[in-house]
């Protein structure tokens, strides 16, 4: 009788044992998640993170609802089409891409970046389908002008926050910005420093201090402004907080003129600071070449401009298509 009780208590503990393993095989074993799983809100919250060109070409791609929560205009609140620049080589066209994405916002749109294919029939299509835009980030759209910025400009009252790097739009843009949008705040408008004293010029900064008098943030990376046309500004914008003179190379800040600065804003960026946080080349080199693609100063992209070779392609098809194969699949 106590060998089979010993017996049996020995095969439990065995069997315990065995138990034991198993399950501590299993704890190591990954942890596959399901994403289809996730609520469509934190699902939408990810698909965020990712720019309109990687939600349109791929995201939307992958299941029905991922199509679907990519259609959800507050997913097009904020559009972001950064891109490489290399236009060429890409099989869609940004532009009719860009015009898809903003279709989608349904009047919602509040937030662009626009890097490097920017014209003025954009900015004029983005003023017939939403008056709530509150940023605008132009990044070497050489294809936006002085009159095209205007007339976009009249129909943005409500925008906060503006940033040009490079292109066309000059005084006459900034005058018409600094009239149409009386909430403004921040402003960036960036070029390339140079040392070249031939290159002076206070016209923009005079255009800022004259019309832009709410200004809280500058940026003036590169600008070829002089003591007088920061003068101009300390002056006609007495809320400054911030101002970015880096690479302003004709701006000399001993003296008086320092001593201003230092004592109206609290954050100053002066001409030979650091730009190692600043995601641009901020200085030409001494041969007047621009660093950023190696190009002369004088280089237009208009001889990049998308040509006859996209005349033929329409990016809607494309969308049109997935979208007619995802409904009858539904």
């Amino acid at each position: 009788m106590s060998t089979n009780t010993e017996s049996r208590s020995a095969e439990a503990e065995t069997e315990t044992e065995m138990e034991s393993e198993r399950e501590s095989e299993s704890s190591k074993e990954p942890c596959l998640r399901n994403w289809l799983e996730l609520p469509s809100d934190v699902t939408a919250s990810i698909l965020l993170r990712l720019g309109a060109i990687e939600i349109i070409e791929s995201a939307q791609k992958v299941c029905t609802q991922w199509h679907n929560i990519c259609k959800d205009p507050s997913m097009w609140q904020s559009i972001d089409m950064w891109n490489l620049g290399d236009l060429h080589s890409m099989p869609y066209d940004l532009e009719k891409m860009c015009m898809h994405a903003i279709d989608r916002s349904c009047g919602g749109l509040v937030d662009i970046n626009i890097e490097y294919f920017g014209t003025d029939e954009l900015l004029t299509y983005i003023t017939q389908r939403t008056s709530n835009l509150r940023r605008l980030r132009l990044v070497i759209c050489w294809d936006v002008s002085d009159e095209g910025l205007s007339e976009a400009a009249s129909k943005f009252p409500l925008l906060e926050e503006l940033e040009i790097y490079f292109g066309n739009a000059g005084k006459d843009a900034i005058e018409a910005v600094g009239c149409c949008c009386p909430l403004l705040k921040t402003f960036k408008y960036n070029q390339e420093g140079t040392r070249d004293f031939s290159y002076q010029c206070d016209e923009e900064a005079i255009a800022i201090a004259e019309n832009m008098h709410g200004l809280r943030h500058l940026q003036l990376v590169g600008n070829k402004l002089t003591n007088k046309g920061l003068q101009a500004i300390l002056d006609g914008c007495p809320y400054l907080e911030s101002l970015d003179l880096r690479k302003c190379f004709h701006v000399n800040l001993g003296g008086d003129m320092g001593k201003r600065c230092a004592e109206q804003i609290k954050n100053l960026r002066r001409p030979n600071d650091s730009t190692h946080d600043y995601q641009f080349t901020a200085e030409m080199d001494g041969s007047g070449f621009s660093d950023y693609g190696h190009l002369p100063s004088d280089f237009s992209y208009d001889d990049y401009s998308l040509g006859s070779d996209y005349d033929d392609y329409d990016s809607y098809d494309g969308y049109d298509v997935y979208e007619s194969e995802i409904a009858s699949n539904d």
